[in-house]
């Protein structure tokens, strides 16, 4: 069954992919904007790939793990139109708290920082994936297992929602009038992937932007702030190995500086950009600078 929906969704999205990617190429070409650079777009798929690759690995697992916890559950939602609305919320509200922890924790951002490096975006940044994320995503879904999700059907509309949170990695598109209410929509998430200090750590919601308004993650793309792409320190490199690891190597680096217990395991587990001797800071820390 996972292999059929599997194959449906590509079926499906592959053309999708293909007409809208080709268009904005199309018109970055004819509009002179420089969306697209070769490097750069070569690097979205080289990470896609390793993603994927190590995502096809883990399936059996992850699945199984899911169905482990779902021999637990203790609901039924016997609707079935209820059945899939009430789990694809779910499945937002926990993808939310999975990619907060992900910008809020240092070694989770070691992870996540590759979807982030690029200086350029557009569509093909979608498939820029967190290289290792398989490893641990699923552990944020086993609640909805427990709540009486299967674990095919939770591993299915995730695969659902990342199409469309490929789809929103554009500057083609413009704001979309009351979708950008309770919709992630191309212009929230410009604002996620800036360096800018009032956007950073902004807008997590992969379908529903509710969740950064409910829990005080939300910023508005700000038309006299251009958003500026990529990280507050840029690496500079399209090596295949850097692109990857390079936040782990900053990381043991911290490691070795002369400090406390505790304040090696703020440089492990605190937020990125944290540092014992003041001499680095986070993006609280920015704003507040910024605010003064």
């Amino acid at each position: 069954m996972i292999e059929f929906r599997d194959t449906l969704l590509i079926a499906i999205t592959t053309p999708i992919y293909v007409i809208v990617i080709g268009a904005e190429i199309v018109f970055s070409y004819f509009h002179n904007k420089h969306y697209y650079t070769t490097k750069g777009t070569l690097a979205n798929i080289y990470l896609s790939a390793l993603n994927f690759s190590l995502d096809i690995l883990l399936r059996g697992v992850c699945l199984f793990i899911l169905n482990y916890f779902y021999q637990f559950h203790f609901g039924v939602i016997n609707n079935i139109y209820l059945y899939w609305f009430v789990l694809l919320i779910g499945e937002d509200f926990m993808y939310y708290w999975l990619h907060r922890v992900d910008h809020y924790c240092r070694l989770f951002w070691a992870v996540h920082v590759t979807h982030h490096s690029s200086e350029e975006f557009n569509l093909t940044v979608g498939f820029r994936s967190s290289v290792f994320q398989p490893m641990y995503r699923f552990v944020y879904f086993i609640p909805l297992a427990l709540c009486g999700f299967k674990g095919i059907d939770v591993m299915f509309i995730y695969a659902a929602t990342q199409i469309y949170g490929i789809l929103i990695h554009t500057k083609t598109v413009g704001k979309l009038g009351f979708l950008e209410y309770f919709l992630s929509t191309p212009s929230h998430h410009r604002v996620h992937h800036g360096s800018n200090v009032m956007y950073l750590d902004k807008n997590m919601g992969m379908v529903l932007i509710i969740w950064d308004k409910m829990f005080g993650t939300f910023a508005k793309e700000d038309e006299n702030e251009p958003v500026v792409f990529g990280l507050t320190e840029n690496i500079k490199t399209y090596h295949p190995v850097k692109m990857v690891f390079h936040e782990w190597r900053n990381i043991f680096r911290d490691l070795r500086k002369p400090s406390s217990i505790k304040a090696k395991i703020f440089y492990i587990f605190g937020p990125p950009g944290w540092c014992h001797d003041g001499s680095k800071f986070t993006s609280r820390q920015l704003r507040e600078r910024k605010s003064d």
